[in-house]
């Protein structure tokens, strides 16, 4: 008898008491309705939430026991813990999915047929969007200057919202990264990948927990992780404002040999270059400190995820049963 394929759908969650149980239902729904012919595990990994959706998660792992749960020791943030998840899935595929209803439901089955035909990697491409007007603006905005200027290809208006090969799941674990990037690494390893088309949909309920500057350092993530404009502008820019400098210096030099006692320096000048050139210096240095601290957050080799509990992981005899851990990647 040809056993049948698995799929598994990785749900990153976080202060999701109000959909947790509504989207683990209908992805379940989703897979027994439009891939009737594939077993299944549904992963909740939950990054220490606050609310009550631990408590939903143990019910939701009793009722079926193919919904897994990781229990995060703390908040790892909206990077790690996905990644994390991922890695941790055992499907001969695996899609990372949301929690709040953002991701359309039927892309499952789309992706996974896409997958069927041989791709490494389906990713969902964000074409619209109800999200905020100003947000979506920036976010173009952001996509294009990263594209530009990174020495990588960046797929544009990708979340990380895909399907992924479990040989490409391999890719992760192997890559042993303490500050991932999920979106690069897609971009930078999967050659055989095929995109698919979608609009994302508002929060089913409650509200986002990513704030600014969340947002902040992902993207200062990419600009290190995949790009040498930051260094290479301060190189030239320092060049640049030395040369006008020596300019401006030799000029004022000339009307002083020539106007002795009638120009004057002047306080206002001086001060005006003091601060232009004390504010780029401080740019510089921020620049490169962001650079550093990526270094160092690499080479001081932290683990993604410190685990507190894991459910439904181990199957003895004739059902599953729940073992607690501290475990770390």
């Amino acid at each position: 008898m040809v056993e049948s394929k698995k799929v598994s759908i990785v749900i990153p969650a976080y202060n999701e008491e109000e959909n947790i149980r509504p989207v683990t239902e209908a992805v379940v729904d989703e897979i027994k309705t439009n891939l009737p012919e594939y077993d299944y595990e549904v992963l909740i990994i939950d990054n220490c939430s606050q609310d009550k959706t631990q408590a939903i998660v143990r019910e939701l792992c009793k009722e079926n026991e193919k919904v897994k749960a990781i229990f995060n020791e703390k908040n790892f943030g909206p990077d790690s813990s996905p990644y994390y998840g991922l890695m941790q899935a055992s499907g001969d595929c695996a899609i990372l999915f949301c929690a709040d209803f953002q991701d359309p439901l039927e892309m499952i089955h789309k992706m996974v047929r896409e997958w069927e035909k041989g791709y490494t990697v389906v990713t969902a491409i964000k074409t619209e969007s109800k999200e905020n007007k100003l947000v979506r603006f920036l976010r173009t905005v952001y996509y294009k200057m990263i594209k530009k200027i990174s020495d990588t290809e960046i797929i544009e208006h990708f979340t990380g919202f895909g399907c992924y090969d479990q040989s490409f799941l391999q890719i992760l674990r192997d890559l042993n990264d303490p500050v991932p990037f999920l979106r690069g690494v897609v971009a930078e390893f999967a050659g055989n990948r095929k995109a698919i088309e979608y609009e994302q949909q508002k929060r089913r309920a409650g509200k986002s927990h990513i704030k600014f500057f969340t947002l902040y350092d992902m993207a200062m993530r990419s600009i290190t992780s995949y790009t040498k404009i930051g260094l290479r502008m301060c190189t030239f820019l320092g060049f640049g404002v030395a040369g006008v400098s020596a300019i401006i210096a030799f000029i004022y030099l000339i009307r002083k040999l020539i106007h002795w006692e009638s120009f004057g320096f002047g306080i206002p000048v001086i001060l005006i270059g003091m601060f232009f050139i004390g504010a780029i210096q401080l740019i510089f240095m921020g620049f490169m400190g962001e650079y550093i601290l990526t270094i160092n957050q690499r080479t001081m080799k932290r683990p993604l995820v410190v685990e507190r509990e894991r459910i439904n992981f181990d199957n003895r005899g004739n059902g599953d049963e729940d073992r607690t851990s501290m475990e770390e990647y």
